[in-house]
């Protein structure tokens, strides 16, 4: 049924291959990710970096507590620019996932552009409205902080 998008920017003073090693670095995905949702990587933590085909496991307490399995393949890459993720397995009908980095002055400026669908038709329209969305708003704050405590504060 319903179909959504969540995009959400961060200033960030650090440079541009500061921020791209970080961020294309599959081990790095727990320390952005809330502690309440249990983020553990199970498979490809990449020794190196993202790239196109890869394929990354996960699992994942989304909601009460509950373990899911999340298999995501990284479909696009252009270094230093963007990568996108898209869902394989997990909680999702369907989940693209673009993060996207650019220089600015005094930093760098990340874009996150999720589109997703929930499942179950009219019942995941409804736990988007009651849920998902919200958790989905609660995720990103979270790893704005943890950036921030990382890379420091943006001054503009």
């Amino acid at each position: 049924m319903g179909f959504y998008q969540l995009i959400k920017t961060q200033k960030l003073p650090a440079t541009l291959i500061e921020i791209w090693d970080f961020i294309s670095a599959p081990a790095n995905l727990k320390e952005i990710t809330p502690k309440h949702m249990g983020f553990i990587v199970t498979g490809n933590t990449g020794e190196g970096k993202m790239y196109e085909g890869m394929i990354i496991t996960y699992k994942v307490s989304p909601l009460l507590g509950i373990k899911l399995n999340w298999v995501t393949e990284i479909t696009h890459v252009k270094d230093f620019e963007y990568f996108v993720d898209e869902q394989r397995i997990g909680p999702y009908s369907m989940w693209h996932h673009q993060h996207k980095i650019e220089v600015i002055e005094g930093g760098v400026l990340m874009t996150d552009i999720v589109s997703y669908k929930p499942p179950m038709g009219i019942l995941g329209t409804l736990a988007n409205s009651l849920i998902i969305k919200n958790q989905l708003a609660q995720i990103f704050d979270y790893r704005t902080l943890a950036l921030e405590k990382r890379f420091g504060k943006y001054r503009s």
